[in-house]
């Protein structure tokens, strides 16, 4: 019972001095609340980047090729063969050639400046996670036979030809293609796909190597067999290509799932570094309850003194100081993290209003919660042990003869 009265007595002094109690709290719900908010947003920002690549597809690779200083050179067929003979490692490859020399995209008076041009295989809107909404999407034969052929995103399927592009032309540069294929939208607000993934015009990777004039491809997207293979997978492509240009610097490989976890990194790191930086509030609070305890044992010199004469012992007022400074700052921790989560949902709920879409759903996660209340505790026993010392080291006879 001794551990529960010493708590209701410490309750019934906190409620005493609402006003001074709420003042000495501030510093440890700011700080609570800081690191409820900033854990939350950290949490939020890793999903969301992490939804995002799995929509582009978290298994994939880009293999990039510049340099040319051996007799032979990677060619399609090459690393068509490199797929094909490692299966444990690669699924699928495609070629992934970006048209240069400007060649804008026109359809009759109406020229989007911001729509890029790729040339590709008949495999890669599978690859890249497409699904074909109308018409069918590139072919075998298209490839083989250089046909002036295309698929186009859902942005210009709307802008250019309201829904109905397929059988038209559409110009590229001095070129005409033929739409075959509308591919289905992947952005969730139309009115922000203009220049991103569904702002895209796909053609046979032979017809763009024709239109930039070149007989090499520099460029490819693969993808592995799962994630958990990255390593091999990225191993297996730079071993083949260091066999023919025997030199590292000729190429470069990286996948998605690389990039997402440097992403991450860089998120936990900068998560940390607020996070204690949000701590110094911690801290501030804590030494506001050393002051507010350091107070409450003057004011209380005398009634501190009648307990000693009444036989209580110095280990006795000491657990009943640092019960009530542990309390003090249980309860601005559980005031943090109501707020923090208040905070968090508003934020949530924000986000798609000031950045339109986007969607973050910050979410402390329990373990952030339950370090947070614990440190908030720990803070206020450490900092309410000083006051405490001295309040059991009283001299009875001097407290009460106190004022």
């Amino acid at each position: 019972m001794l551990l529960l009265d010493t708590f209701v007595l410490a309750l019934k002094n906190i409620w005493s001095n609402k006003m001074r109690t709420i003042l000495t709290m501030l510093g440890i719900i700011i700080g609570v609340t800081a690191v409820i908010v900033i854990v939350g947003l950290g949490n939020g920002m890793t999903e969301s980047v992490r939804q995002s690549f799995s929509a582009m597809g978290i298994n994939s690779m880009s293999v990039s090729i510049w340099g040319r200083k051996s007799s032979r050179n990677a060619t399609v067929d090459y690393m068509y063969g490199l797929v094909e003979d490692n299966p444990q490692y690669l699924r699928d490859i495609s070629p992934y050639i970006q048209l240069t020399g400007g060649h804008t995209v026109k359809e009759g008076r109406d020229t989007y400046r911001y729509t890029s041009v790729y040339g590709v295989n008949e495999d890669y809107t599978a690859m890249a996670n497409y699904t074909i909404a109308d018409g069918r999407g590139l072919q075998y034969m298209d490839i083989k036979e250089n046909k002036y052929v295309c698929v186009i995103g859902d942005y210009l399927a709307r802008e250019a030809y309201n829904g109905n592009a397929i059988g038209e032309d559409i110009k590229v540069g001095p070129y005409r293609f033929e739409i075959v294929g509308v591919l289905a939208a992947k952005g969730s607000d139309p009115e922000l796909q203009e220049g991103g993934e569904d702002d895209r015009i796909y053609i046979p990777y032979t017809v763009a190597m024709k239109i930039n004039q070149t007989n090499t491809v520099d460029t490819y997207t693969v993808i592995m067999a799962n994630e958990n293979v990255a390593n091999q997978a990225k191993a297996t492509i730079e071993e083949a290509l260091f066999a023919i240009y025997q030199d590292e610097d000729t190429y470069y490989v990286y996948s998605m799932s690389e990039l997402l976890e440097q992403m991450n990194q860089t998120i936990s790191m900068v998560v940390m570094v607020l996070t204690l930086i949000a701590g110094i509030s911690l801290l501030v609070g804590g030494i506001g309850i050393m002051n507010i305890m350091l107070v409450s044992v003057s004011e209380r010199t005398r009634e501190i003194g009648i307990r000693k004469a009444m036989g209580a012992r110095e280990r006795t007022i000491l657990f009943q100081f640092v019960v009530e400074a542990g309390t003090t700052s249980a309860l601005g921790g559980v005031l943090g993290i109501l707020l923090g989560y208040a905070l968090s949902a508003a934020a949530t709920a924000m986000v798609p209003i000031l950045m339109p879409g986007e969607s973050v759903a910050i979410s402390p996660g329990t373990n952030a919660v339950l370090v947070s209340f614990g440190i908030s505790v720990g803070i206020g026993v450490v900092f309410g042990y000083l006051p405490a010392r001295r309040a059991a080291r009283l001299n009875p006879i001097e407290a009460l003869r106190y004022e």
